[in-house]
This record gives structure tokens, sequence and C-alpha cells, in this order.
């Protein structure tokens, strides 16, 4: 199961393991929980202080708990954590034997204050990179808090399930047998959900700092390089994200980020994270801004309430998927309609699906799951693809794969989720109804720039306008990265953006004096 090289990395982990820790398993005979116990007995096999057993009594089979031994496991893999969930049975087996984990303080005893009976479970798909996560969030706090339990669950092992609940997007948590969230979560999203005061201790904790000298709105690219570049002039900079990382966290393989032949956005954006806090970088995540007041300390205001000042402002707040705006889109989102053709593609596995858009992502989108699903059909608005002709080559070259130009997306049908898709042909004006079982919208960007209209100069597109310096319409506020009119949206172009921007910033504020 294991290879050699895996084992002496996962034996070199598992001497952090300072207390003896059991792994049960609940076990049929088929192929599954033939892996399943050939994994448990190879990592039992590392540590004396590991033990496998197979008596378990868990509902799934194949299923394995992990916890401290002689106690009941609270934290469970239904499947076989490998793929990008290996880091999460590393993690969990390292956490259950008593190695402290990497979270503030504050966080982890926010965790062991919660009361009540929290049982939750995450259907996830191996090829997921944002699913690691959320599993390794709830993992963490089954391990510090006795009434929390977890249970992750392979979507393509255990089918009859995500046709019972209609999982249709990875991944999916419930919580006590009930719908909690769908996609990517941060820890302390999970927590701000459940504890119901978190919200007004963090507006209270947020309102109460002094003023910045650069303060950033975004933590992508952009938003990471400006801070980086203001923090070495030795003034004092904040960043106020969403979520760290941005739209890299939703982006798998990236080739063309210069010096690096290949890497992941995750892998990506925790590198670009752990570079701004090296320079004690005021990093406040988790926070959405809802509107920017421009002034000689201009006001950021957030969603809890709280006001943060600054005296200059670097807009950073990127792109997200492009919708289609066509009836049934929204409708049918997460049961039928996605945006993530590696974390949702498995769930496919052996239906039709449709891919919307011919560009670079629309087409590696249906390369990627004409090896998964049944037939894929690209529908393409213009008379021509616009990917790279490698990949149209590519394309073209899979038989399971039809391609419709000139199309353009008029409706998404179903019921209680998709079961067809509507499009007219702009040449002949005829309308046709294709069946399918899921749509994979590929179809660009949008800016996330709603909470500025009317602050600064924006495009009808909604591209912030600035100048060759970063400057937007207003003075002490400038913009950098995918949000602005700057062409060609690449991680590279945003990093060197944000890097002008906050340059320019810094200029700002050494040619004007500092408010009382």
């Amino acid at each position: 199961m294991l290879d050699n090289n895996i084992k002496t990395q996962l034996q070199a982990y598992l001497e952090k393991v300072t207390q003896p820790i059991e792994i049960v398993a609940s076990l049929d005979d088929g192929d599954s929980s033939r892996e399943v116990r050939e994994l448990i007995h190879e990592i039992a096999a590392l540590s004396d202080k590991v033990s496998a057993r197979e008596d378990g009594q868990f509902a799934r089979r194949p299923s394995f708990g992990i916890a401290p031994a002689g106690q009941t496991p609270r934290i469970h893999f239904a499947g076989l954590p490998m793929g990008h969930e290996f880091t999460s049975l590393i993690l969990a087996l390292l956490q259950s034997g008593g190695h402290p984990p990497k979270a503030e303080a504050e966080t982890l005893a926010q965790i062991r204050a919660l009361d009540g009976e929290f049982h939750f479970e995450t259907y996830i798909s191996l090829s997921c990179h944002n699913c690691p996560d959320v599993v390794q969030a709830l993992n963490l706090m089954a391990v510090l808090n006795p009434g929390i339990s977890h249970v992750m669950i392979d979507g393509a092992l255990f089918q009859d399930e995500v046709e019972k609940r209609q999982i249709m997007a990875v991944p999916t948590v419930f919580l006590n047998g009930q719908p909690f969230d769908q996609g990517r979560m941060e820890l302390g999203e999970i927590l701000a959900k459940i504890d119901t005061g978190a919200a007004a201790r963090d507006a209270k904790k947020l309102a109460a700092k002094e003023p910045f000298d650069v303060l950033v709105v975004g933590g992508g690219p952009a938003g990471s390089a400006a801070a980086i570049y203001a923090a070495r002039k030795g003034i004092r900079t904040g960043v106020v994200a969403e979520r760290f990382g941005g739209q890299v966290l939703d982006t798998l393989a990236i080739e063309n980020f210069i010096s690096v032949k290949e890497t992941e956005g995750p892998k990506l954006a925790a590198a670009l994270e752990e570079h701004v806090r090296q320079y004690g970088v005021d990093i406040m995540s988790l926070q959405k801004v809802v509107s920017v007041k421009p002034g000689a300390l201009a006001e950021v205001e957030l969603e809890n309430g709280a006001v943060l000042k600054a005296r200059s402002v670097i807009l950073a707040t990127g792109a997200k998927w492009r919708e289609m705006g066509v009836p049934g889109e929204k409708e049918f989102r997460a049961k039928g309609v996605a945006y993530c053709p590696h974390c949702d593609g498995p769930l496919f596995k052996g239906k039709r699906v449709a891919v919307v858009g011919g560009g670079n992502s629309g087409v590696e989108a249906a390369i990627d799951l004409a090896g998964v699903v049944a037939h894929v059909t690209l529908l393409e608005f213009g008379d021509q693809l616009r990917a790279d002709a490698v990949l149209q080559q590519k394309l073209a070259s899979l038989p399971n794969v039809t391609i419709i130009k000139s199309a353009q997306t008029t409706e998404v049908t179903g019921t209680d989720k998709v079961n067809g898709l509507v499009y007219q042909d702009r040449v002949s004006g005829d309308t046709h109804r294709i069946e399918l079982e899921g749509i994979f919208v590929q179809i660009g960007l949008l800016p996330n720039t709603d909470f500025i209209k009317g602050a600064v100069e924006t495009t009808r597109f909604g591209e912030i306008v600035i100048d060759v310096r970063g400057q937007t319409s207003a003075p002490g506020i400038f913009a950098a990265g995918d949000c602005t009119t700057v062409p060609y949206k690449q991680i590279i172009i945003a990093m060197g953006e944000g890097a002008k921007a906050s340059l320019s910033a810094f200029d700002h504020l050494i040619r004007t004096s500092a408010p009382a």
C-alpha cells in the first residue's frame, strides 16, 4: 500500500506521538476493505505507540476510527484517505497521539469551550484540494472537545449515500444529520457558525486596532505582494481578507509561475501567508469588507460592524468564477451545477456532463472530466475555441467528448437536481436541449468589487480603474490584481501589480502629512 519512501517519512512523523493510540476498523470482504486493512496494519507496524484492530462496529464499511488507547474514537475515515486526504490521516494520528496542533492558543481555547453535541459528516472526493482543510479542521475540533465527532466520507465509495442525500459538490458537511455547509471552509469559519458569540467578540477586538499606514484588502497574490513590500518599509501594515490565498486556493495545477516548474494553488497560498507573516503583518482573516470610505484616514467597514482605519488602502480583492446568469443556475448550484471539475468531477463518475466555456479553463476541465464521466459536451459561445492549440488537440483526440460551437446556454433544467441544459444555436437560431446530470461552468472571472462601487471609479464590468501606478480615482486608495483594469489575469502579473501599488502607497504616505 505505502512505498518505502512514504513509510520512512511516516515513521519519522510517528516518533512525535507521545501517547499510545488505536486504529479501530470496521471491514467487510470487499476490495476497499482489503486496502484499508493493509493500510492500517502498515501504519501500526511503524510505531510501538500505534496499534490496529478490526473489531469496530461502525455503520459504514470500510471505515476506521483513531483515538488514544482505551477511548472511543471521535475521528473516523469512511474510505481510504489517500490522495489529498493522506495529510489529514497523518495529522489525525499525530494529534490523537498528543502532538500539539498548529493553531493559535485563543482558537484552541474557543474549541474546548464549545458546549453541546456536534456530530459532523464531511463528504469528500480524493481529488478535491479544498476538502482536506475542512476535514483537518473538524478532526482537530474532535480531538480537543469530547462533545465533537467527525467522519470523512469518500463520496465515490459511498455512492448510495451521495444519491440519497443528493450530494453533487464537495466538500459537503452535515451537522447532527442536517446540512451544515458546502465548499471550502477554514477552522475559524466553522467556529463562527457554531459559536454564536464569536462575531461580536471579534468585532470588538478589531475595532480597537490603531490606524494602519497601509491596509491591504485581499489576501491573494496581489495582496500578499503589497503587504510584503509595505512591511519591508517599516510601516504599520495590515491585511484584511475573507480567506488568505484568495482564488489561488481553488487552483490545482500551476505551471507558468516563473522559476517554479510546477506547484499547486493551496501550496502556493500557504507559502504566501508564511512569507507575509515573516514581516509581522497584522493578518485579519475571515473578514468581509462591506464598504470603503476614502479620506485622510480611510475607513474600511467590515460585515461584523467593526471599522478599520488607514492612511492608505490597497484593494486587491481578486475575482470569482463568472456565472452564466440563466434560469436554473442558482437553483441547482451544488445540485448538478458546479464550478470546480477537480473537486466535484468524481461525483459524476459514469454520468453525462457539460462544460460551458471554450477557453483554457474550460478545455482543461473537459479533458479531466473525460477520464471520469461517461460523456462530456463542451459548449463554446464563439465560433472557435479559445484554448491553447495543444489543449485543443488533446480534447479532439478524446472519444467521449462532443464540441458544440456558437452555442449560447439559455437554461438549466431539473427537478430536485440537474437533468438537462438548453442552448440556442447562434447561427441558425434553433433551440436544443441536452440531457445530462452535471454542468461545469468555466466562462471566466468576475471582479470582487461590489463593496467599492461609488467610492472609486469602476468599469461597466466592475473592474477598478487604475493608472500606471495603481492609483484609483480616490486619493490614498490604490488597487492591484484581478479586480482592476490591468489586462491578463495571471498570478505573476497580480504579484507585480501588488508590489507596484504598495510602492505607490508608500510614496503617497511620505508626501502626505499624517492626520492628527
